[in-house]
């Protein structure tokens, strides 16, 4: 493999005008420049890229970290960043935390020491402390669905509890009254946020909120489907099922159906998020809109701006949910 070396031979120039054309240094004459390229070309050299991001302090790389690489959730979010900053030249290193504390903070420290310039995190189960304490570092970051107060200005969030409430209200204004729920890992913020907006549209139409038509999810598929069968198991009455994403509620679904119940017409489930499998379900899934891909986008953004100086529109913060409706919700066959 030819060295640097070779290259500042061939092209009869120093090894700092070479360091200078591989980091594009504007104080090196076009001829030069030419000189220098043609060397490395003739000899196929390759720079080392990890040496030269240690010698321009830039590695022209940001630092992604996901809760999980599997599931139609985190695909249209990664795809946004990498996406935003590859057309302009950045790349993307990934890794997943896996909702582990430990793991969170191993990836976290695996992506400063690969020198990316700024990271993206999408984590949950490490504390707002080490976030804080972290943001005090040399390495920029910006959060994506996790609110600290003291980060406000680098948390790009969506309001989960009008998301939760917004879900309820249209099953209520649809005419039902007895409504379950499958809640997310309560541990995790966006699933309290979630319920507090369902007890909140509950609560706004009189409707007393029942710990037994309560079930505690984990945002997989399985426990929508377990989830389902241990509500019904309890209290069969309930016409009307809203859950805290669209995987638990396609899992309900399909449980619903083993226990003999026709959807919609006995049973009216609500999702959250919007992926791409609810349109082809069947009844197609009412849900609410959760604009990942676009929230991704505006944290690559924000990453273009906060570090590579590059002009972007202003950075928003905070998105709104939105209702989506389709087939998977009618009246109740008998309303009292």
């Amino acid at each position: 493999m030819a060295t640097i070396y070779e290259v500042s031979k061939l092209a009869g120039v120093s090894l700092a005008t070479v360091s200078r054309v591989m980091n594009n240094n504007a104080n090196v004459s076009d001829a030069t420049r030419k000189k220098v390229t043609l060397a490395m070309e003739e000899l196929g050299y390759r720079p080392n890229s990890i040496a030269q991001s240690l010698a321009s302090n830039c590695s022209n790389s940001a630092g992604l970290l996901v809760s999980e690489l599997k599931g139609p959730f985190y695909g249209p979010m990664m795809s946004g960043i990498e996406n935003t900053l590859r057309n302009q030249g950045k790349h993307v290193i990934i890794t997943a935390g896996h909702s582990d504390a430990e793991r969170e903070q191993q990836g976290i420290e695996f992506l400063i020491s690969r020198n990316c310039d700024a990271l993206i995190l999408h984590v949950e189960a490490i504390s707002d402390e080490y976030l804080i304490k972290l943001s005090k570092g040399k390495t920029p970051f910006v959060l994506l669905n996790r609110y600290i107060e003291e980060l406000a200005d680098r948390c790009i969030i969506l309001d989960n509890t009008k998301g939760g409430y917004l879900a309820t209200k249209y099953i209520i204004e649809s005419g039902h009254k007895e409504i379950a729920y499958i809640s997310g890992p309560l541990w995790k913020k966006d699933a309290q946020e979630r319920l507090n907006g369902h007890k909140q549209a509950l609560d706004e139409f009189a409707i007393k909120f029942d710990e037994n038509n309560l079930f505690e999810g984990d945002f997989v598929e399985e426990s929508g489907y377990e989830g389902f069968a241990t509500l019904y198991k309890n209290n069969p009455a309930f016409t009307a099922l809203v859950c805290a994403n669209d995987e638990m509620a396609t899992g309900a679904m399909v449980s619903a159906r083993e226990h003999g119940i026709q959807l919609p017409s006995q049973l009216s489930i609500i999702g959250y998020d919007n992926v791409f499998f609810t349109r082809h379900v069947y009844p197609p899934l009412s849900t609410i809109n959760y604009p990942i891909d676009e929230m991704g986008k505006v944290a690559a953004q924000w990453v273009l701006s906060h570090v590579y100086q590059k002009s972007v529109h202003p950075i928003q913060t905070l998105f709104e949910p939105e209702l989506v409706i389709r087939q998977s919700v009618v009246k109740p066959l008998t309303s009292s």
